[in-house]
């Protein structure tokens, strides 16, 4: 199959420019999702930075583009301003080859009324946060009524970020007519069910990104019975995961040996499905937030779980079903990055280990259990959960923590992790080390005491929620 974008239905003058640009083949994600964004087809691409993913919705975006019609017709949404002015900068060298086009970005961090002004003298295609995005239609500054094609760039991350319900309201505004092209890192089940009313009859392109990709190491320990619980603590110990997943086969097990690894050190909490709601839905988002770097589960418990970047997971005991371990394996090394699954066994595990062996058509790969390290173990977590009480009722959006965290609390982008708001409440995750101080900045000079923080021109309670 050729990958010369000569192949590609483009007019001579495009295509020329795509060869000064140095565009002389395609990317796999590109030759796998540009005939079909070509067509008009809706695309669910699983890709990652690096991939030549701009280029693969921005062909598509500029071949459909009139440029004597003034009016916005395409739409980029992205997590990051970063992000946005990068792929503004690759969509204007694309757009060399059509004409006299004009691509805007509107992101938060920067004052509204230029903007304003720049959206007064028309635009093409408009690159852009959701937050900012959402604020200009708010405002009525922004129509996307003629948007021809939407564009949802790492959709996992937006998700991630708690911007969902804005790009739900940005595609509203869209024309139902429009093609939709999601990109996204990995695809779990919670974005899969929530971006389904956005997209019509999606064809879902994975190319050396999709789980089939997946390289996961596969290790396997025999101890006795009574040394099982120790062992697991040696190989987070040894291994030093950012993220892991320790399953047990009962619920028991599960609460003794969270309770273990906790005595010595580990930021741990259980998993299991008598769990109240309450803890189930706090547990998770903790370990969502990188805020508990070791979740103790059942099967039952982590149904439906699907965690990006899992560094481990952990078999403390053997399930009964090799097709249940298969499962709990393929939690680590998602989108084609590399993942590590080790079994800790005991002597009767060994005929499950043998079903393993059959279904997988390999041996089992054993090795011997390492020394426990004379290091101290991890301690907590990488990141603080900031919980916040105010939530969606209070209108507070996930742009109006960020300007917060990243203005009067003087953080960095990168210092502020996942944000979830519910109805009454909202979860921020924060850097460890920078957490303390950026909680003091937010209360300075509150009228109502130090644990209320300013947002959005109001002061909420807030407080920090520990593993």
């Amino acid at each position: 199959m050729s990958t010369s974008f000569s192949t590609l239905p483009l007019a001579a003058r495009f295509l020329s420019n795509l060869n000064n640009l140095g565009y002389h083949a395609m990317t796999p994600v590109q030759a796998a999702s540009l005939p079909h964004a070509l067509a008009g087809r809706d695309l669910i691409v699983q890709a990652h930075t690096g991939s030549g993913k701009t280029a693969s919705f921005g062909i598509g975006m500029l071949h459909r583009l009139n440029p004597a019609l003034f009016s916005v017709q395409g739409l980029v949404l992205c997590p990051t301003r970063e992000l946005a002015d990068q792929v503004a900068g690759e969509l204007r060298r694309l757009a060399r080859g059509v004409g006299n086009v004009k691509i805007l970005t509107l992101t938060g961090g920067v004052a509204f009324r230029p903007q304003v002004a720049s959206l007064e003298h028309g635009a093409h295609i408009v690159v852009g946060t959701p937050g900012r995005i959402r604020d200009h239609l708010g405002k009525r500054t922004l129509d996307l009524k003629r948007v021809n094609t939407l564009v949802l760039d790492e959709a996992d991350r937006m998700t991630d970020m708690g911007f969902y319900e804005d790009i739900a309201a940005i595609a509203g505004d869209c024309p139902a007519w429009r093609q939709t092209l999601l990109y996204s890192a990995t695809y779990p089940d919670d974005i899969r069910a929530a971006t389904a009313a956005l997209l019509r009859d999606p064809l879902e392109v994975a190319v050396e990104g999709g789980q089939q990709a997946a390289r996961i190491e596969q290790r396997f320990y025999e101890v006795d019975v009574d040394a099982r619980d120790a062992a697991v603590a040696t190989l987070l110990a040894s291994l030093r995961p950012t993220s892991a997943i320790v399953f047990c086969n009962t619920k028991a097990h599960c609460e003794e040996l969270a309770a273990a690894l906790r005595a010595q050190g580990f930021s741990a909490r259980a998993l299991f499905g008598e769990l109240e709601q309450r803890e189930r839905d706090e547990t998770l988002l903790l370990f969502a937030h990188r805020s508990c770097q070791v979740l103790v589960a059942t099967d039952v418990a982590a149904r439906g779980l699907d965690i990006a970047d899992l560094d481990l997971v952990i078999n403390a005991g053997m399930p009964k079903d090799a097709e249940v371990y298969v499962h709990r394996v393929g939690r680590t090394g998602r989108a084609g990055s590399e993942g590590l699954a080790v079994s800790v066994c005991t002597p009767g595990d060994k005929k499950w280990v043998a079903r393993v062996e059959e279904l997988q058509g390999s041996p089992a790969q054993w090795h011997p259990l390492p020394s426990p390290p004379d290091a101290a173990p991890p301690g907590p977590a990488p990141m603080v959960t900031l919980c916040i009480a105010g939530g969606k009722k209070d209108k507070l959006r996930p742009a109006d923590l960020l300007g917060a965290l990243t203005g009067e609390a003087g953080l960095t982008r990168e210092q502020v992790g996942k944000i979830d708001i519910t109805q009454f409440a909202s979860y921020v995750a924060l850097a460890r080390p920078a957490a303390a101080h950026a909680f003091e900045r937010l209360a300075a000079g509150s009228p109502l005491g130090p644990e209320y923080g300013a947002f959005k021109g109001r002061y909420f309670r807030m407080r920090f929620i520990e593993a």
